[in-house]
């Protein structure tokens, strides 16, 4: 039987796994060995743009660029792991069940907004899918054809981290586009926090206060939602927030397909895996991107669950996958450098070096960076083999 390395998933974290494993097997001069991706769509959808306006174009096809480095792709649902018996169950898009084997597994199935037990909290959209996320686009493109009113203008963003805070600084000017530039907008964030951005840290908080108050974003700090309905929020101190439009942003998960598994996991639901991203415990399975609680150096740090450190991942579980099967060296994973590029709307943007977040550039400097990343730097590369192979090497660091 053919040897294969099954991938799930085509997120940033599969598709770089994918190439990084293709790349591999080129170096070797091996063409006895598949490599196999199986998700919904042949799409990377560019989940860190989804607070953005526009959001169709947020997807990118992968069926040439698999086609020319040999990546076979299958579409179906992952139902269900056996790691013991080294085999995958999925669901194709006609209800019918499949199963594959593997020689390798590459989980790459990445995560989704935590929703909790909350009364009414499935009025709340996310910007976590691109199905959600072209909701809240249908959702705010139809406030134009309701009457003027405080709810109609009132978006309430639950979470003041990175999410919220791209989420609700890019608001009044989605607004504005949408109800026109004199109606009077509110965008609040509701957040436990005890200062404005807090959970980014101390050089950051302030930058983030600065692009709110000049936006006309308020925030509710030291609070959080108790319940959410179609005409608003209600917080934990009784306040009631008059709201149409309600957006979730507190926190992620990794997919539950991790819980399928006999292994250690985070409090993200996130696999232990060691250096070379395999699952400790599991010989033939490796996490990448934000399945993977994997340490980036060897001073405490861990990957975040981010495109930044999932590209990485994807690249070094790809390779030591292949190189497992292969019987050559791995490579193991290293990210020590750590940088942020937070959106801050029509203000600018953000960019800070290291995991103390020392700021480097701030608003249209920091945009101009923002914006190259976000339309360039984390798409996938050109169908072309040699580039794409090239792409792929994990020594090539990632600092978007």
């Amino acid at each position: 039987m053919k040897q294969r390395i099954l991938i799930v998933g085509t997120g940033f974290a599969g598709l770089w796994s994918a190439l990084s494993a293709a790349r591999q097997l080129d170096l070797q001069a091996r063409d006895d060995i598949e490599i196999c991706v199986v998700a919904p769509q042949a799409q990377l959808h560019v989940r860190p743009r989804f607070y953005e306006a526009d959001v169709a174009r947020m997807r990118a096809p992968l069926d040439a660029l698999f086609a020319v480095v040999g990546v076979r792709f299958v579409k179906g649902w992952v139902t269900g792991i056996d790691s013991e018996g080294q085999t995958l169950t999925y669901r194709d898009a006609d209800q019918n069940e499949h199963s594959v084997s593997y020689s390798r597994l590459i989980l790459a199935s990445g995560s989704q907004v935590n929703r909790p037990a909350l009364s009414g909290v499935e009025h709340a959209f996310d910007v976590d899918s691109l199905e959600q996320a072209e909701a809240l686009e249908r959702h705010l493109t139809g406030l134009r054809d309701l009457p003027d009113s405080p709810a109609r203008n009132t978006v309430v963003v639950a979470g003041g981290g990175f999410t919220g805070i791209e989420t609700a600084t890019e608001m009044p000017a989605r607004l504005r586009a949408i109800l026109g530039e004199q109606a009077h907008v509110r965008v609040i964030v509701v957040d436990r926090g005890a200062q404005i951005g807090a959970s980014l840290g101390a050089q950051v908080a302030p930058v983030v206060a600065e692009a709110s108050a000049q936006q006309g974003v308020t925030w509710r700090l030291g609070s959080s939602v108790s319940a959410v309905d179609a005409g608003g929020v209600t917080l934990a101190d009784g306040e009631r927030i008059d709201a149409l439009t309600v957006i979730w942003t507190v926190g992620v998960h990794a997919s539950p397909l991790t819980a399928q598994l006999p292994a250690q996991r985070d409090a993200h639901g996130r696999l232990h895996v060691d250096r070379n991203l395999k699952v400790v415990g599991l010989d033939n399975l490796y996490a990448a991107g934000d399945t993977a609680f994997a340490a980036t150096d060897d001073l405490g740090n861990h990957a975040l669950m981010t495109c930044q450190h999932a590209i990485a991942l994807g690249r070094s579980a790809g390779n030591n996958a292949a190189a497992d099967l292969l019987g050559v060296a791995p490579i193991a994973y290293s990210q020590p450098k750590y940088v942020t590029c937070l959106d801050l709307g029509e203000w600018g943007a953000l960019y800070t070096e290291g995991w103390d977040r020392q700021v480097v550039l701030t608003g249209a400097e920091g945009k101009q960076l923002k914006t190259q990343i976000n339309t360039g730097w984390i798409y996938p590369p050109a169908a072309v083999r040699e580039t794409a192979l090239a792409a792929a090497d994990p020594l090539i660091p990632v600092v978007a």
